[in-house]
Formats: structure tokens, sequence, C-alpha cells
């Protein structure tokens, strides 16, 4: 039963990856373009995506320490992340029914699913202590995201092939065909959420009604940031995440618009997606296995400075070839430097509050991910060269990491133990 646990919780990845790769990261940006915002200058249409990204990271940021709060406070994780990926995937099929030049009606829609997808993702993180041991942890959340990169590759494989050739699956041209990409991405999700339905047994809290757990999530707010500010290490590493994770959203976000900006052919962009995708399954299982030999936080900073200089050679890229080796550096260690900040995070925290904490790592790591479209989406209208938003995002990496380098895993965890020794009340003496 702990490994049909296991599996089941590491293919809710492999379920909500869909609409990190189809919709996120592929088609609603290419949709969005050509479709959606249709007439649109192509800094404008940036920026307007830009700006969509950053409001739904900014719902994300404003609930989410709320949402781990109400989970600590009785027995809803599964409950809750089931309840937001129910909001992803109606969201994710509607998008099936907006006409052209619609734009507006689609950042709403795209707005809402993105908020499904991460919301479900707080309860899903909050899990994994649920499901594995703490020596477990790497070998788990690395497995979760190998899923999820394999699941999601999959699905846009299949996506890609009806975009490129309708008429084989009966399908009447381009466009459709992504419409219905979109509704599959739903169907997908649904599906392989169910083995976490099944399988996954929640521990159960103490019992208290939802409105009343409501009230106290919201009292706790203010709670819980002073709890991560007595505890250093978390401290200390929840602002370095927030800095590099942000450069990772955004380039995962962002990464088509820019290369139709720069006038790189579509097909050669869905290309790049799918060498991510498929690169990203075995090379985020090396990482797991790699986590045996070297620290989560020494393989984080050499993931970091594989970000950095992709991140300066985008700059100056003028050819699809140059566009496919960045995709193929960028799968090599998307994955990891994603799997292993969680399990690093969840060494460090108290574990009789890890919904409440977890609530903050995705309040930071999603209210990062407002300024990185920002940055992009400013400086190109300001300066009418979208190459000069990509290099800001270099800065992201570099102060992350700085900060990261200070991160004494070691320390971080005696003093959560110390906290759970003094029932949730620690005193720095420093």
């Amino acid at each position: 039963m702990h490994n049909k646990s296991i599996i089941a919780w590491a293919m809710y990845d492999w379920a909500n990856s869909a609409f990190a790769t189809t919709v996120i990261a592929g088609f609603f940006p290419l949709f969005f373009k050509m479709y959606y915002s249709a007439g649109s200058d192509v800094f404008t249409s940036t920026a307007q995506l830009g700006f969509s990204n950053s409001i739904a990271s900014l719902i994300v940021a404003l609930i989410a320490p709320v949402l781990g709060a109400i989970a600590d406070s009785g027995f809803y994780k599964k409950k809750f992340l089931l309840f937001f990926a129910a909001i992803g995937i109606l969201m994710t099929a509607s998008l099936y029914f907006i006409d052209k030049g619609m734009w507006e009606f689609a950042a709403f829609i795209y707005v809402s699913a993105a908020v499904g997808f991460a919301g479900s993702n707080l309860f899903y993180d909050s899990l994994l202590p649920t499901v594995a041991r703490k020596k477990e942890f790497d070998q788990v959340s690395v497995l979760g995201f190998a899923l999820g990169y394999l699941g999601g590759g999959i699905l846009f494989l299949i996506n890609v092939l009806m975009y490129k050739y309708p008429e084989s699956f009966g399908i009447s041209d381009q466009i459709q065909a992504i419409k219905i990409s979109f509704v599959s991405v739903a169907l997908w999700w649904l599906l392989f959420t169910l083995p976490l339905m099944i399988f996954v047994k929640e521990r159960k809290g103490r019992t208290s009604s939802l409105s009343k757990n409501v009230t106290e999530g919201y009292r706790s707010i203010i709670k819980t940031f002073k709890k991560i500010r007595t505890l250093k290490t978390v401290s200390l590493f929840l602002i370095a995440y927030w800095l590099y994770i942000d450069g990772v959203d955004t380039i995962i976000r962002m990464a088509v618009d820019y290369g139709m900006s720069i006038g790189l052919e579509t097909s050669d962009l869905i290309v790049s997606l799918l060498i991510v995708q498929f690169i990203g399954f075995p090379a985020t299982l090396l990482f797991g296995k790699l986590s045996h030999f070297a620290s989560a936080k020494s393989l984080i900073i050499a993931a970091l400075c594989v970000y950095i200089f992709v991140t300066i050679w985008a700059v100056f890229i003028d050819s699809s070839s140059d566009f496919f080796i960045l995709a193929l550096l960028i799968g090599m260690v998307q994955g990891g430097i994603q799997a292993l900040s969680r399990s690093l995070y969840s060494r460090i925290i108290p574990h009789n509050n890890i919904a409440e904490f977890f609530g903050f790592y995705n309040l930071l790591g999603k209210f990062a991910a407002i300024l990185g479209p920002l940055m992009i989406g400013f400086t190109g209208m300001a300066t009418g060269n979208s190459r000069v938003g990509i290099a800001s995002i270099v800065l992201l990496f570099l102060a992350g990491g700085f900060l990261l380098l200070k991160v004494d895993e070691k320390q971080g965890e005696k003093e959560s133990t110390q906290f759970e020794k003094n029932n949730g009340t620690f005193y720095r003496h420093d």
C-alpha cells in the first residue's frame, strides 16, 4: 500500500503536467499571439500574455498561505487538491469555445485554469510527507517530476501531431486541432487524477467544520509568517527560491512567445518544447541518482549555472538550431531544480506544520512568477527589443544562487527539530 500511494501520488504529476506543457508552455502562448490576440503588434501581445501570467501568479500568491493553513488545521489536503484540479480541468476545456480576437476572455479563462493548476499543486506538494518517508523524499519528489515530464510529453507529442497533420485525425484545420488539444488536456488531467483519489490516504487531523478552518486559516497567516521568520535557514532558503524559481517559471511560460518575437518558425518552437519534455524525463531521474553522491543544494547551484549560461546565450541567438540547443540544456536541468528544491525544503521545515509551510513555499514561488513576465513585458514595450527583456532574467538566477550558497541544511534541520520540541515556539538567540 505504501508503494501504491507513492505511485498514485506521482501520477498526479503525470496528470496535470499536460496542462503545463500543452497549455502553459506550448499552445496557449502560440494561440494567444496568432488567434486570441489577433491584430495586436508583437510587443503588445507579449505584454498581454505576460500580464495574464502575472495576474494568475498574484491570485495564487494571495491564497496560498491561507489554503496551507486550512489544510493543516484539518484533514483537507486531498479534498482541496481535487477541488482546485476540478477548476483547472473545467477551465482548460472551456478554452475550446473562445473565438478569434477575444483575448480578454481567453486571458480570464487561462488565469482561472492556471489558478486551479497552481492551487492543486500546493496541496500535492504538501502530501509528499504523507506518502513518503523522510529518507525517500528526494527519490519520490524526483519520481513525480520525471513522470510529469513523460506524461506531459506524451500528450504534447500527440497534440503536436494533431496540429501538424490534422487531416490524419479527422480534424478540419490547425485552429480546430489546437482547440481539441485543450480538451484532450482536460480529459488527461481528469483520468490520471483518479489513482490519487483512490490510493492516497491522508492522515487525519483534528476534526472541525470547514468554515471554522477557513477562519482559522486567515487568522494564522501572520502567525505562519512569524514562525518562518524565526527559522533563519527556512527564511533564507525561501528568499533564494523566490528569486531563482522566478527565472525558471518565466522561461517556461514565455519561451515560445520569445521565439516568435525574434522571428523563429512556429514548428521549430514546438519541436524545442518536445526536446525539453523528453530530455527532461531521464535527466530528472538522473538528478535523483546524483542526489546519492552530492547534496541537493550543490545540484541546484549547478543547475542555476546552466540557466545563467542559457539566458545569456538566448539574447544572441538568431537560428532555430541555437534554440534547439537551448532547449536541450534547459531539459537537462529544469526538472532537477524543481524536484530538489521541493525535497530540500521538505527537510528543513517542521513537519507538524507541513501544509502551512508549503503554503508559503508556493506563495513565494508563485509571487516571484509575477516579476519575470512583467520584466519581459515592460522592457520589451519600453525598448522595442524582446532580447532586452530576456536578458533581465539573469539577475534573478544570480541573486537566488548567491543566497542559496548561504543556506545550511543541517542547521535548518536542527532549527526545525527544536521548533517542534517547543510545540511551535522557537526563539533565536543570535
